[in-house]
């Protein structure tokens, strides 16, 4: 079972990189702002959405505003959202990605767990990344090569031992085929599973330390390129269901402390329903 490779890091242009930061940041204060003035507060989902992953006007806005700066500072560059209704366009050189409110459900209801995630993305993975956490006033960032920082504060998984909790969230309908099978291998190591209800948030616990891993069966690149930039340059483990080191898998992302990776990995494909 591999849980690390030696894959090299693609490096990248670093005046693109800088401004990359620069504007992502910027667009994350904006974001904070705007959730926090209005989560809670009278915002409806759109009837056709899915209760574990809602859509309100207030992603609409955040997406237009993103959308806007990003198009004037980057014009060769293309962006996608959760709402976008073009596919992806994953031959480009770049793209941005974003996800104006990770945890929409949450937002509605005011409970603080949301986030809002933005990431520059090439053919290797997220070369950029920023994850707001508006209720905690954090903006987590990272860049290629750079580290990650949290308010400009560098952040580095460190010899501490990782707490005895692991991350998962729901998909669009539900529980995923063998996440009560996965919660009970958890429990059975002495690990508590929480599902809080963004995954970018779960994944940047791991980058910052406060969980082991995360694991998400099924996601959206959108969901969790901003966090997964920040969890490889805080030293965090990437790896798809097979364990290959793969920084934005194409059938489900496991993210850990390395020293955990494999006994997570373990649960996790010991409960796939076949």
């Amino acid at each position: 079972m591999t849980v690390l490779s030696s894959r090299p890091t693609q490096p990248a242009d670093p005046g693109l990189v800088s401004l990359a930061l620069e504007v992502a940041g910027r667009l994350a204060n904006d974001a904070s702002d705007v959730i926090m003035a209005t989560a809670g507060r009278g915002a409806r989902p759109d009837e056709d959405t899915s209760p574990f992953d809602w859509v309100t006007d207030t992603d609409r806005t955040l997406e237009r505003h993103t959308r806007r700066v990003l198009t004037a500072e980057f014009p060769a560059i293309p962006v996608f959202c959760e709402d976008s209704a073009s596919p992806v366009a994953v031959d480009a050189e770049y793209r941005w990605v974003v996800d104006p409110v990770d945890g929409g459900a949450n937002y509605v209801a005011g409970v603080p767990w949301c986030a809002y995630s933005l990431a520059l993305v090439d053919r290797w993975g997220p070369v950029v990344g920023v994850v707001a956490d508006p209720y905690r006033a954090q903006i987590y960032a990272a860049a290629r090569g750079r580290g990650m920082r949290a308010n400009g504060t560098p952040v580095r998984l460190g010899d501490k031992p990782p707490n005895a909790i692991v991350c998962t969230e729901m998909t669009r309908t539900g529980p995923w085929p063998g996440m009560g099978e996965f919660i009970s291998r958890a429990a059975g190591a002495g690990t508590g599973v929480r599902v809080l209800g963004s995954k970018a948030l779960a994944v940047a616990q791991v980058a910052l330390g406060h969980a082991a891993a995360a694991v998400l069966d099924s996601y959206h690149e959108w969901d969790v390129a901003g966090a997964v930039s920040l969890a490889v340059e805080s030293g965090a483990a990437v790896l798809d269901r097979r364990g290959d080191d793969a920084r934005l898998p194409e059938d489900g992302l496991l993210v850990a402390a390395p020293e955990v990776a494999e006994e997570v990995l373990g649960w996790w494909r010991s409960s796939m329903v076949r």
